[in-house]
């Protein structure tokens, strides 16, 4: 995995987390180059901004690659890399000691869908996980810790390591792996998915209906159209999906729309606004009432909740960054956890976090990625963090707990309340690590 100038540093996770999700026993390693790469442009034998080097670096160890630096040219003409790979290389062996005995865990996985990427050709493979892409911001964005899982490992034994799977748009899934998500949530597990997934087998033949019908909850009635203009979503009655939508009565929908019906039982929180002109500003008005279920929410005997989106929400959240995309993402996952997820990390700015665990406790790592140039991929400079408020749940039968900062190397309060461990960081330069030991 190169570093890239028009991807977010956050792919230095994304990178460790794809290969874990296949060999999660197995080291992986992050190569970073120190010189700016664009899809069309290489340069080679220059340097990327100082900060962004030491942040790629430093969220990849985060979660869990080893870091690993190339310089092309042994001729070294602008020394500027120098001092953060020290830097970030500095704090690796810092911290990989403590840490290396503690794996990564995490309550929600996002599948991989290594199927669908090898039917496109080259030129599209390029743009073939956008949805994917869109769900990862958010998830990050909402500091909800996550990992990948491979559609090619994928398993009722893989997935019983999650509370929450999430499918952006796994179209290609064969009766097997369906049969193992139907297996899962049935006995348990908890559902997030959307747009096209499960309506193509493993081989792209379409299915009539979703593969996953059954736990999904909804049928096809039209295939995929657009793209359309002037798309909206209307909210339905009251639900958790709506959180921090307020004074809205409908928000953005998507630019391809599937046709479902709800199956029975079911909650229906949004419905498709029949789509309408945007030009002439005369035309601009909605000429039919709200129809199509657009999200569908269904709760399982035995406690699995699923949500299920019938538009192409993760692409369009990566292209157009419309905050309440990013919203109904968090929404959908929280709801799927009923809100109960064992790490919560509270505050400003834009985290990536990274959960590690062991019997004797837990580590959180901050990986503080707020710059001025979170509108591209690139870094100028990385914005101090504001302080930050870390809550845990403790385990069964453990009832209080010690803190240490691994960065700050120092001892940190922590308060017992209603079975969790309250830290307040005072802020976060580039990264602290969060050492919650049970006691």
């Amino acid at each position: 995995q190169g570093r890239s100038g028009i991807e977010a540093p956050w792919a230095a996770g994304r990178a460790g987390k794809r290969n874990r999700g296949l060999f999660h026993t197995r080291p992986v390693g992050l190569i970073t180059s120190v010189g700016p790469e664009h899809h069309t442009h290489r340069w080679k034998d220059a340097v990327t901004s100082p900060a962004e080097t030491k942040t790629w670096i430093v969220d990849g160890f985060a979660q869990g690659a080893f870091p690993w630096v190339t310089k092309f040219n042994a001729t070294i003409a602008d020394d500027r890399w120098v001092e953060p790979v020290v830097e970030a290389f500095t704090l690796h062996a810092k911290l990989e000691p403590a840490l290396a005995g503690m794996p990564i865990v995490a309550e929600v996985a996002l599948l991989d869908p290594t199927q669908t990427e090898r039917a496109l050709d080259p030129t599209a493979r390029r743009h073939g996980f956008s949805h994917e892409d869109g769900f990862y911001h958010a998830l990050v964005e909402a500091r909800i810790p996550f990992e990948f899982v491979r559609d090619e490992a994928l398993s009722v034994e893989e997935l019983a390591r999650f509370k929450v799977l999430v499918l952006a748009n796994a179209e290609r899934l064969s009766d097997a792996q369906c049969a193992a998500i139907t297996a899962w949530v049935e006995a348990g597990g908890s559902l997030v998915a959307a747009y096209q997934s499960s309506l193509l087998d493993e081989t792209g033949q379409a299915r009539p209906t979703f593969g996953l019908a059954g736990v999904l909850s909804v049928d096809l009635i039209t295939p995929s159209r657009g793209p359309v203009k002037n798309n909206y979503l209307a909210l339905v009655g009251e639900h958790r999906l709506h959180q921090g939508l307020a004074g809205a009565r409908r928000i953005i929908g998507g630019t391809h729309l599937l046709g479902i019906a709800a199956q029975e039982g079911t909650q229906v929180p949004f419905r498709f606004i029949p789509d309408f002109p945007d030009l002439p500003m005369e035309e601009v008005y909605p000429r039919a009432a709200p129809n199509m279920p657009a999200v569908v929410c269904h709760e399982l005997p035995k406690g699995a909740r699923v949500v299920y989106i019938a538009f192409d929400l993760g692409a369009l959240f990566w292209e157009a960054l419309q905050a309440d995309h990013a919203r109904l993402i968090a929404n959908a996952v929280n709801w799927a956890l009923r809100d109960q997820s064992q790490v919560r990390v509270e505050g400003s700015g834009l985290v990536d976090v990274a959960v590690r665990q062991n019997d004797d406790g837990m580590a959180i790592a901050l990986v503080n990625l707020t710059n001025p140039m979170a509108m591209r991929g690139s870094f100028r400079e990385t914005l101090p963090l504001p302080p930050q408020r870390i809550a845990v749940t403790l385990p069964a039968g453990v009832t209080t707990a010690s803190g240490h900062l691994f960065v700050a190397a120092r001892a940190i309060d922590v308060d017992i309340h209603d079975g969790q461990a309250v830290v307040d960081l005072p802020g976060v330069e580039v990264l602290e690590v969060l050492r919650l030991t049970w006691r």
